[in-house]
């Protein structure tokens, strides 16, 4: 028997699902945010390098004008630059070789400041004058042909300031535009779910109902348009060829059946007509012709009564059933069959509640499997019928001690007409599990073939396996 093979559709995980677009939407988010972010870090440094640049091309002119101003005057110079700029954000400061204050606003020589002319940024470490606050400021410091230093600062605090709004505009900005894209990436993400539901209850019908009449909507004009018109196309030609194959082969199997019958007949007349003669042969022969017709005819039949049930046309048959009843039903009926072989029919039946289902096409597939569980079952064994509850809904159970099925031929017993070597022997036309098969295909219920060691197992898990 099949291992664990379900039919007619594999069961999905389970999971929520996602939009493509809302994916989409979300890593461009991701991704909108790392650029946002590598861009304000490259806007931050080209700022402050352009600020730090100027800054420090406006001190070095400074300090080429105090280099131009004799030693001895430089000390008034700096006093009367630094109450010049008492309004403005120069400071200046002239000390000493030893470090000693001589004139200007900068009151401490700030340690670590070079003296080779290059601008380094300082913050809150220079000493002022008054009631002075120590800024951010930029520095840069020459020392004099007598060895004094001078060093000027320039405060840095409205270029600052104008660096941080930019930031501040930038952030803004940014997450302005990402609220708008996220907000149309998922107003997008909406209606092509939208679209796919529609979509989906659409494939549902044609999986569950084979209704190969359907066809996917279409108008969106882009990819899954595309793919749609694509999809219908395949339908149009797969109902097409479905329904040539089908007429054919109903037609042979109806047109077949007349003549057969009528065979029949005439075999039955002979034998009649034979039953006084004293040819033993003849009449084994006609007995023989006859046991042989009427093979074929059942097959006929079998072979009509699967491409009824496939054409899916008994769903309006489905109603909500007791499960439990049937299978005590089905149960008694087999048990005068298999008593007379003494095999014992063992039946434990759970109440599971209602199941929406087809109670005549149920019936006629769990007497199939009945009827091929006893077949197979030698004479004083064990066929056992069990009805259970599962989270996920009824499942029935329908095991032999016959021979069982090998693992290699579990999917072809579903095929039609195939018979096993272990089982070629004993009268069947080889259908009884595919009208099986078309029973839970037309409820979209699984089927699993299994080892009963020894013997066979066969599970119908009566729920759908159809996306939900």
């Amino acid at each position: 028997m099949l291992s664990d093979q379900a039919f007619p559709s594999q069961p999905v995980s389970g999971g929520s699902w996602h939009s493509t677009t809302l994916r989409i939407v979300t890593v461009y988010a991701a991704i909108f945010s790392v650029s946002v972010m590598l861009l304000l870090v490259l806007v931050e440094r080209s700022v402050t390098f352009v600020m730090d640049r100027e800054t420090d091309a406006v001190l070095h002119w400074q300090l080429i004008y105090f280099d131009t101003t004799p030693a001895d005057s430089l000390a008034d110079a700096v006093r009367r630059r630094s109450e010049h700029e008492r309004m403005h954000p120069n400071f200046y400061g002239l000390f000493t070789a030893d470090g000693r204050h001589v004139a200007g606003d900068i009151l401490v020589r700030p340690p670590g400041v070079p003296v080779n002319r290059v601008g380094i940024t300082l913050e809150d470490k220079l000493a002022l004058g008054g009631n002075e606050t120590a800024p951010v400021v930029r520095i840069m410091a020459a020392q004099r042909a007598n060895g004094d230093t001078l060093v000027i600062a320039r405060d840095l605090t409205h270029v600052l300031r104008i660096r941080e709004t930019m930031i501040t505009a930038l952030i803004g900005g940014g997450v302005l535009c990402l609220s708008a894209g996220v907000i149309a990436g998922l107003a997008l993400s909406v209606r092509q779910v939208r679209r796919l539901k529609a979509i989906r209850r659409v494939t549902q019908r044609i999986a569950q109902r084979g209704d190969l009449g359907q066809r996917l909507p279409t108008g969106g004009r882009d990819e899954i348009d595309m793919l749609a018109q694509l999809v219908n196309h395949m339908l149009a030609e797969v109902e097409r060829l479905m329904n040539e194959v089908k007429g054919t082969c109903d037609g042979i199997a109806h047109d077949l059946r007349t003549p057969l019958g009528h065979i029949r007949t005439s075999l039955l007349h002979i034998d009649e007509r034979t039953a006084e003669l004293p040819d033993r042969e003849l009449k084994k022969l006609v007995n023989d012709a006859r046991r042989d017709t009427d093979a074929l005819l059942e097959r006929f039949r079998a072979m009509l009564r699967i491409s009824e049930i496939g054409s899916l046309q008994r769903r309006g048959g489905f109603e909500e059933i007791q499960l439990a009843p049937l299978l005590t039903e089905i149960g008694e009926l087999f048990e005068p069959l298999a008593e007379s072989r003494s095999i014992r029919v063992l039946t434990q039946i759970a109440s599971v509640g209602t199941t929406h289902a087809d109670r005549a096409l149920i019936f006629e597939a769990l007497t199939n499997l009945l009827d091929n569980a006893v077949k197979f079952t030698p004479d004083g064994g064990t066929v056992r019928l069990e009805l259970t509850r599962t989270p996920l809904g009824p499942q029935i159970d329908v095991t032999d001690s016959g021979p069982g099925i090998p693992a290699d031929e579990r999917k072809a017993v579903l095929q039609r007409f195939y018979r096993s070597d272990q089982t070629r022997h004993l009268p069947g036309s080889g259908l009884g599990l595919s009208i099986v098969s078309a029973v839970m295909n037309v409820h979209d219920y699984s089927m699993q073939i299994s080892d009963a060691n020894p013997g066979t197992r066969v599970t119908i898990q009566c729920w759908t396996k159809t996306l939900t």
